[in-house]
Formats: C-alpha cells, sequence, structure tokens
C-alpha cells in the first residue's frame, strides 16, 4: 500500500513503522520532531527526498514511529520480529553481520526490539553469471514469480541460478542471474 505524492503522479512506498502526515502552515522539521517525540534526523532518514528548508503546505510526509530510524537508501527497510538476531537477519539476507551493524549504528544488537524497524544493507559480492544468463537488477516491487513471468522462465529455474539470495524478501538493487531458457 503505498500513498500519492502531491503531484498525484506516482506512488510512495510507505516506510514501515511510520504514520503518514500533511504539513501545515508553520510546520519545520524541528517543531515535527519535538511533537511526535522523534529527530529530525529520524524524518529525514523516513523521507530521503525531502527538502528540508522548504516544506509545501500539503506536502505528505511520513513520520517515524520509533525515535532513531535508519537511512536506507535502497528502502530495503526489516521489522524485527520475535526471535531475530542481527545473525540470523544477516544470514537470512546473505549479508555480513558486520555490515548490518554499521547500516544500523544506533540499533543494540543483543537488545533488539519486537517492531523495530532497521536497514538491510544491499549485499554486493560479485555476481558473475554462467555464459547465456543475463545479470538483472532487482527494482522496487519485483518478485521472482514477475520476473520469472518477464523473462518466460519458472520460478524454480531463477531459484536454482540464484541459491544464496532469499526468494522471499529480495533486496531493490540486487543482482540476481536469469537463466537461457
Amino acid at each position: 500500500m503505498g500513498e500519492y505524492d502531491k503531484d498525484k503522479s506516482k506512488l510512495q512506498q510507505v516506510p514501515p513503522n511510520t504514520k503518514a502526515y500533511q504539513i501545515r502552515k508553520g510546520d519545520t522539521l524541528y517543531s515535527l520532531a519535538q511533537r511526535f517525540n522523534t529527530t529530525v534526523a529520524a524524518i529525514i532518514s523516513a523521507n530521503p527526498k525531502i527538502d528540508s528548508d522548504n516544506l509545501q503546505v500539503g506536502d505528505k510526509i511520513f513520520i517515524p514511529l520509533q525515535r532513531d530510524y535508519p537511512s536506507c537508501p535502497e528502502g530495503n527497510y526489516y521489522t524485527i520480529k520475535a526471535g531475530d538476531s542481527f545473525y540470523t537477519i544477516a544470514d537470512r539476507f546473505n549479508i555480513a553481520v558486520v555490515d548490518l551493524q554499521e547500516a544500523n549504528p544506533y540499533v543494540e544488537a543483543n537488545n533488539l526490539k519486537v517492531g523495530e524497524v532497521i536497514c538491510i544493507p544491499l549485499a554486493t559480492p560479485p555476481v558473475k553469471c554462467p555464459q547465456g544468463s543475463i545479470l538483472y537488477i532487482v527494482k522496487k516491487g519485483d518478485t521472482l514469480y514477475s520476473i520469472s513471468k518477464k523473462y518466460k522462465i519458472s520460478v524454480a529455474k531463477l531459484k536454482d541460478a540464484n541459491p544464496k539470495i532469499n526468494p522471499e524478501q529480495l533486496l531493490i538493487g540486487q543482482k540476481i542471474c536469469i537463466p537461457a531458457n
């Protein structure tokens, strides 16, 4: 589910653990941070395209519901679930624990809170596709199913060609191999 931006021309992804807010006359990032018990940095992290010096009445932004909110350039957010640890999360997304810690410096790795939002940094191991395969970069909204339909191959074949990816949670910007038919 998304929100429309002010010109209604494109769907905006709603960051997790935020609520939509419409800018009113007199609002500043500082006053919003005070009113909603968050920080200016957290508001900017949840709204990476915001022009903090030029808030326009009527613009929609997202207010983080947690005090520290991750800056996540690719938009690969993850909400902590019961039983999660940095190790299990890093393993699930095929990234190093140290990379996960660097992307979330405010998070206490030994004290994860259910519902807390963190950023999953893009895993960038070199991807070398076999001869005849196509290197594909995952875009917002992609699923293995949608990619398999686009290239007219089965999901199983796509999974076999990319054994190190998490098929349930592709990362925006992630590189995968599209096998030849």
